[in-house]
């Protein structure tokens, strides 16, 4: 096996398994939100995969996979001209209906999402929402007394899509190998930020088009992209949306870290010593990394 193997195999080990069960659990909660709010039955219309799952970034054993559901405008108009909190009593409604479908589940309404546990520990967070004239979304926020932020969701997808392909499809696995890494080694980053992160890089990468052997190049050179990010900036601009993407800690010195430990793979490589190799990588990525 070699070094295009491992990196293939790797990204193959991270890849999400439970896309069946998460689908009928989509349709079923899409399924019991048309029934009640658009005098439909549909399994699919007016609802939206989000979040990593949506930008096809998450890996095996994420914990929550993040839906949109959009509602009728005029349910907008009825929770604004609530005199106290509009936010709060539209996601109390939404939680009523889904709880119809899942009456054993402890549903909660908590800021801007709903919240559905699963006992797989895969819990959805389902956002209601308008959709608005230019595709983006507005949402209810509970906290703070009640109010509106606008999302825009699709905007990022297509970003992530259209630069994926260009990148012979190596900006996904790029984003899923780094989330392997954040839960390896405890990187205190958001998803979101991680792919907003690979995204900037990838983009005149001059490997960006190459094969799995070029894998270990490019997390390295990945990581050393990152390290030297200013540490004091605080927020990014996400792809496509440019919405505000915060950081949630100093992700800089374990990248410097690792980008060093990938100096070190690479050369144990070079000088044939595979087994000490995917040490490093495993040391790097942790079990997922084959041996």
């Amino acid at each position: 096996m070699g070094l295009g193997d491992w990196f293939s195999t790797f990204c193959s080990n991270l890849q999400v398994t439970v896309g069946d069960t998460i689908s009928s659990r989509y349709k079923a909660i899409t399924r019991r939100l048309n029934t009640d709010f658009w005098t439909t039955t549909s399994e699919v219309a007016h609802s939206l995969y989000v979040g990593s799952y949506g930008r096809n970034t998450a890996i095996e054993g994420f914990s929550d996979l993040d839906m949109l559901f959009f509602l009728p405008v005029h349910m907008y108009r009825q929770y604004s001209n609530y005199s106290t909190n509009g936010q709060s009593a539209l996601l109390q409604v939404v939680r009523s209906s889904i709880t119809k479908t899942y009456a054993t589940t402890s549903i909660k309404a908590d800021g801007q999402v709903i919240s559905v546990p699963f006992t797989d520990n895969i819990a959805f967070e389902v956002v209601p929402a308008f959709l608005n004239n230019n595709d983006s979304f507005t949402y209810p926020n509970a906290n703070d007394g009640g109010g509106w932020r606008t999302t825009d969701p699709k905007a990022e997808i297509e970003a992530m899509r259209s630069r994926n392909s260009l990148c012979n499809g190596n900006l996904t696995m790029l984003c899923r190998m780094m989330r392997a890494w954040k839960r390896q080694w405890g990187v205190p980053i958001g998803g979101l930020l991680v792919d907003t992160l690979a995204y900037q890089f990838i983009e005149n990468y001059e490997y960006r088009g190459k094969s799995y052997y070029y894998y270990d190049w490019m997390c390295r050179d990945f990581f050393k992209w990152m390290s030297e990010q200013d540490e004091t900036q605080e927020w990014w601009r996400a792809p496509g949306s440019g919405s505000w993407v915060y950081g949630k800690g100093l992700f800089q010195y374990k990248a410097k870290r690792c980008y060093n430990i990938a100096v070190t793979a690479i050369g144990h490589l070079q000088a044939g010593q595979e087994w000490s190799a995917k040490q490093e990588w495993r040391q790097i990525f942790g079990s997922s990394f084959p041996y």
